[in-house]
């Protein structure tokens, strides 16, 4: 009897610690699903950028609203999208041709892991809690 008058708070106190864990754990899953996400949502806006860049009479503005226009379809935000830098080039060594290289820097902000991520990169990145994503995309010149 004086055993299990012992035992009385044992499953409150472990569900206490076990508990933060575990929503650290399920948040952490959503938050690095967003980010993939918006990788490849990225990665796919430079494949179409450097799609049009390769096709003659195309200005690099046009390249650069293809880009903006996947960002904007992949329902990226879009204050993030009006911060994001795109370059383009059109003369990369490609073995005996050329090739146009599309690159995309956007700039990606965990919700709720923020705080986390602080702790975790290097004070060299721009911005607090911001962490740059880079995607590029390469294609011979025809």
């Amino acid at each position: 009897m004086t055993r299990l008058r012992n035992q009385k708070g044992a499953a409150l106190l472990e569900t206490a610690i076990t508990l933060p864990l575990v929503l650290l754990v399920c948040v952490s899953i959503f938050e690095f699903g967003r980010a993939y996400q918006t990788w490849q949502v990225l990665t796919n806006a430079a494949r179409e950028g450097a799609r049009v860049s390769v096709i003659n009479g195309n200005s690099d503005e046009k390249v650069t609203e293809v880009v903006v226009a996947y960002m904007t379809g992949g329902q990226l935000p879009e204050t993030q999208i009006s911060a994001a830098t795109i370059g383009v080039n059109r003369n990369v060594p490609f073995g005996a041709a050329t090739a146009s290289e599309v690159t995309v820097t956007y700039p990606f902000q965990f919700s709720v892991l923020n705080p986390v991520m602080q702790l975790v990169k290097s004070g060299s990145q721009a911005g607090a809690g911001t962490t740059m994503m880079v995607s590029k995309a390469l294609m011979r010149n025809e």
